[in-house]
Formats: structure tokens, sequence, C-alpha cells
């Protein structure tokens, strides 16, 4: 596992990589838009394939399990061929799979969605796990946080993207409910169920095309170079991948992503469904709204709080934020309503900076481990699994209103890593 050990620390000039940022910065938005289709895909599934709450969370757990399988191949690769093999292959994985969605939905088979997802979200991987960890190497390392959390801001831009693809061109909007189905012939059923089928065949082809034509940049441009691992084996200097595991805020950022990510998954992954749940009458589209709205709140959120980074710790800013949200999360569980949506779709504000800041703080002081200890982060996104299937047996069992206790948990561990990050200080490896 060694060949996954991180190059030493240095500061980059970002001006001779412009266009290697910039193209990096679009990364945020194209993984931001693909997470939230598919919030959307579950909405729409459970329609088309007349699937369970618990039955529609295959989708998160299959894409998220991509990222936690290829997080450590993704560091290896960028380790070895450096930033743009990296990001260049996660793109070719990205637009592969978003391209299978055409022959899935001809086929009908949710088996095969669910591949699709899966290499997605292996193209994902690499994509993250390279990002990341260029943002904060490239310039000041005392601002790395406020910087990821800049170039984060292109995230929920792409979520919003997302949302608007399959609020427009993928929700239809027609709903039967049992009694109208039931009174359907055979062929007018299996009709509409592959009609619904095939609205993701459009927009996922399109977007395939596009994020090739990215990769396409991505070979074009120079980014910064591979770890120059030879010199570091040649100096006996370099330092076992195994180190990562002696340090202890790595490990609790590690712990705190897959609280983090699981109640982000969990609450977007649901919102649509707690809304049809708790405010009776409501269509699939206008419940889509309320996933749109949370999402507005998010990159509001993430550019507000980012500038409150100038002034105010991002380790109490993050403790902060995490305790609100833990409070509007008990709201949406134990209220629920109208009300209980409100809270839900407020939470979304105070998600905006967790995800980076956890991140930075995180690798903060790794030093030689810093790309190492990112590979180990990224793979913490399968909370995005494991978690958002909790929430659908919990939403099966007792209803989706009380599933929300989950990502309310996350919330509080999530706000014990703030603390601890505020108590202690990290000792940097040289």
């Amino acid at each position: 596992m060694s060949a996954a050990v991180d190059t030493p620390p240095r500061t980059t000039s970002n001006g001779g990589y412009r266009a290697a940022i910039a193209i990096t910065v679009c990364l945020f938005f194209l993984w931001g838009m693909a997470n939230n289709l598919n919030d959307i895909l579950i909405a729409q599934f459970k329609k088309a394939f007349v699937l369970s709450d618990f039955g529609t969370s295959f989708i998160q757990q299959v894409f998220y399990l991509g990222y936690f399988l290829f997080a450590i191949p993704a560091a290896l690769t960028m380790q070895a061929k450096g930033y743009k093999a990296a990001i260049v292959l996660g793109l070719l994985l990205y637009g592969a799979g978003a391209l299978l969605f055409y022959p899935a939905a001809a086929l009908s088979q949710y088996s095969l969605f669910l591949t699709a997802l899966f290499v997605i979200a292996a193209g994902l991987a690499f994509l993250e796990t390279s990002a990341n960890p260029l943002m904060t190497e490239v310039g000041d390392p005392a601002t790395a946080a406020r910087r990821l959390n800049w170039a984060q801001a292109a995230n929920p831009l792409g979520a919003i993207s997302g949302i608007l693809i399959g609020r427009n061109f993928i929700l239809s909007g027609i709903q039967h409910d049992d009694a109208t189905l039931a009174a359907m012939s055979m062929a007018d059923q299996l009709a509409y169920y592959r009609q619904e089928i095939q609205a993701v065949q459009a927009p996922y082809l399109v977007i395939g095309l596009v994020v090739l034509l990215f990769a396409a940049a991505a070979a074009s441009v120079r980014f910064p170079e591979a770890a120059p691992a030879h010199r570091l084996a040649a100096s006996g200097d370099r330092p076992s991948f195994t180190e990562i595991f002696s340090r202890p805020r790595l490990l609790f950022a590690t712990l705190a992503q897959f609280f983090y990510v699981g109640a982000q998954v969990g609450l977007w992954s649901f919102t649509i469904r707690y809304a049809e749940a708790n405010q009776p009458g409501i269509g699939e589209r206008a419940a889509a709204d309320m996933l749109f709205i949370s999402l507005i709140l998010f990159a509001v959120g993430r550019f507000l709080g980012t500038a409150m980074m100038a002034r105010i710790s991002p380790a109490f800013l993050l403790g902060a934020f995490a305790g609100l949200a833990l409070a509007l999360a008990l709201v949406a569980a134990l209220v629920g309503g109208r009300t209980g949506l409100y809270a839900l779709v407020a939470a979304s504000f105070f998600l905006s900076i967790q995800f980076p800041t956890i991140f930075a703080l995180g690798v903060e002081g790794l030093g030689p481990l810093r790309r190492a200890g990112a590979s180990l982060i990224i793979m913490a996104i399968i909370g995005g699994a494991a978690l958002t299937g909790a929430m659908g047996l919990l939403s099966d069992k007792a209803g989706i209103t009380l599933a929300m206790l989950v990502p309310a948990f996350c919330f509080g561990v999530i706000g014990l890593f703030a603390m601890s990050c505020l108590r202690t200080r990290v000792e940097a490896i040289p």
C-alpha cells in the first residue's frame, strides 16, 4: 500500500495552472449535478419500477459503494501518473456510465441502471480524490479550508442544475394511484411504466457527451505534476501509507465525513418523499421544488459561510452549522407536517460548508501524507450508501418522518468533531 503515499508539502503557485484550475472547479459542478440527479431518480424509479423506500435506496447504496471501492485506486493513479491522468480517467468513466443509461432504459432493467450508476460513481471517486487535495495544495496552506470552500461553491450550482434537469426533463408529473392503475389494462400499465423509464435516456445521453468533451479538454491542458516518488524513495524519506492511521484528527475527520455524507444524501434523497408524506396532495414536481429550494439555500450557505471564514475559525463555524442542522433535523423528525418540511428544507443552508471544511481540517498538517489522507476521507463517502439504506429501512418500518432521526444523529457526530478541532492542534508532518 506504500504506493499511495503523498508528496512532500509544497505551496504551488496557481499562475501556471489557470486552465487546469478552471477545469477542476468545473469538476465540482459536474459531480454535484450527478449526485443530485440521483434524488430525482429515486422518485422516478419508485414510480416506474414500483419500489419500496428501501428498494429505491439501492440507487444511493450502489452509487456510494463505487466511491468507496475506487477511492484508493484513484489515489494510486494520482500518485503514479499525476492529477491529469486521474482526472481524465474519472471523466471517461463518468461519461461512459451516463451513456449506459441509454441501453438500460431501452431494456427497462433496474439492475442495468444500478450498474451505470456504479460506473459513474467510480469516475467521480477519481475526480473527488484528485480535485479536493489539488485545491488545498495550490496556494497558501493557511487558507486551504477557505480556498476549498470557494472551489466547492461550484458544487451546489451543479446540484441545482441536476434538480432542474430532473424536474423538467425526467419527472413527467403524471402519477397514478393504485385504483387508477388497477383500472388500466396490462398493456396500458406497461406503456406507462416504459414511458417513465425512458424519460431518463435523453438527459443522460447529453450529460455523457458533455462529460466526454471535458475529458478531452482536461487531456489538453497542463496540471501540477505527479508526486516525485523516485526522489522520495532515493532519499529514504518516503513515509508509509499506514502512517495515516496514526493521525487522530484524520481518523475523526473520516468518521465525521462518513456521517456528513450519509446525512446529506439521506436528507436530499428523501426530501421529495417527505414532502409527499407530510403535504397530502402535493405533486411530484411541486415536491421537487422543495428540493430545489433546499439546494438554493445550500448554495447561499456555501457563499456566506465561506465569506464568514475570513473572520471566524473554520472549526467553530463547522460546529455552529452542525448544531443548527441537528436542531432542524429534530424538528423534521419529531414535528412533521408543514413545519417539519420547512425545517428539513432550511437544514440545507447549514449543510453548505460541512464537507469541504471537514476535508480541509482532516488533511491539515499531513504534509507528505495529504493525498493518501484525502483518499481515506473520500472512502468515507460510503456513508451515503449505509445511512441512506438505514433511512429507507426505518421509513418502511416507522414512516419517512421519523427516518429523519438518522441525519440528526449524524450532525451530532460532526459537532463533536468540530469541538475536538477547537480543543486540539495538529502536529504537522515535516
